[in-house]
């Protein structure tokens, strides 16, 4: 499953993941900070998502409430959330 998510109060706009179930496949971020966000990318990459967003949630950056990876968890469990109701239907 592939899954966009618009990220709220980072430098980063826009997370596009690839799930295979509740492992990541891929993750791309838009915008951001280039360098830390692909080697975030690639070292969340074949991990299962609740790992990830059990690290990632709550974390801030610049005393914003919130950060790339807080908003990754949030995409994570997003999407999760979104696969759900699909395959409810």
């Amino acid at each position: 499953m592939i899954y966009e998510y618009k990220t709220k109060g980072t430098c980063a706009r826009k997370i596009t993941l690839e799930l295979d179930g509740k492992t990541i496949k891929h993750v791309e971020f838009e915008g951001g900070c280039n360098g830390n966000l692909k080697g975030i990318s690639k070292l969340v990459q074949g991990m299962d998502m609740d790992f990830v967003i059990e690290r990632f949630a709550g974390n801030t950056c610049n005393g914003k409430n919130t950060s790339c990876p807080d908003q990754l968890a949030k995409a994570l469990q997003a999407a999760y959330e979104a696969d759900q109701i699909n395959a409810g239907n």
